[in-house]
Order: structure tokens, then sequence, then C-alpha cells
């Protein structure tokens, strides 16, 4: 049997949650996703912009009222490539079609 690679971007146990916590709601603010995983604030912003560079998370900057407001949300390449990453991770387990492991 033949293990599918693993994306090493998506691979970081950090970038792997903020995409776990984008892909099941439309967007998610800053403190939200840092709250959500324990990050450091500048941990956070680089890991952020890794994903972002890949085309996994658009990364909006903007304003609520005077403070500045950072909203994320995954792309449609974001959701496949965690599809596919879900799916080699499943290789992995050996998942057969009913859900049990061999």
């Amino acid at each position: 049997m033949m293990f599918q690679p693993l994306n090493p971007l998506l691979h970081s146990e950090l970038r792997l949650a903020i995409m776990s916590l984008l892909i099941s709601t439309d967007e998610a603010e800053f403190p939200y996703i840092k709250e959500q995983t324990g990050a450091t604030a500048g941990n956070l912003s680089v890991q952020l912009d890794k994903l972002s560079a890949a085309g996994y998370i658009e990364v909006e900057k903007t304003f609520k009222g005077k403070k500045p407001c950072t909203i994320c949300r995954i792309t449609p390449k974001g959701i496949k490539a965690f599809e596919i990453y879900i799916d080699a991770l499943k290789s992995y387990l050996n998942i057969n079609k009913t859900g049990k492991a061999d």
C-alpha cells in the first residue's frame, strides 16, 4: 500500500487548526482564531500569512469603529487542499469505506 503524501503546509499543528476552524464557518475574526487555537498573536499572524500566500485563505483587514479588525475566510483552493489532506490522513489510518479501521 502506498501512502499519499501529506501537504507540509497543512501538516503544521497550528495551520491545521486554523484550516479546521475556517472550513466549518464562513469567516472568523483574528481574536476568535487566537482564542480557539491558543496561539500567540505573533505566531498566528505568521501562520495566517503562510496560508494566505498559498491561496488557502483570504485575509481582510478592516475596522470596527476605530479598532482594526482582521477577518479570515477559507478559499475554494483551501477547501480542496484541506479535503486532499484529510484523504491522505485516512490513507495512513487505513480506513476502509465502512469507516472502520482495518
